[in-house]
């Protein structure tokens, strides 16, 4: 397997997609389960960190009057419901 840190965040998620998909039709061996399901838990941590990356990066570029200033990114509220 290639090392956590070379794999980006596609890779993660394709990774964790075929895992889910071997899982979901349950004709595994329960030892292999048990190891792809730890597997799978390392690639959702990992694909975690990386989104958690980003948000970072996105934060620290978002521009105001022409200045870099650290925002907090904000995903826009969706119909129906409330920013409380």
């Amino acid at each position: 397997m290639e090392q956590e840190k070379d794999i980006n965040f596609e890779e993660a998620m394709s990774q964790l997609e075929e895992i889910v998909s071997r899982l979901e039709h349950g004709d595994v061996p329960l030892e292999t389960a048990i190891d792809l399901f730890q597997r799978g838990m390392q690639l959702s941590q990992l694909c975690g960190q990386k989104l958690a990356q980003v948000e970072r990066k996105i934060e620290m570029i978002v521009e105001t009057d022409g200045e870099i200033t650290k925002k907090p990114f904000e995903a826009p509220i969706e119909s129906g419901e409330t920013s409380e």
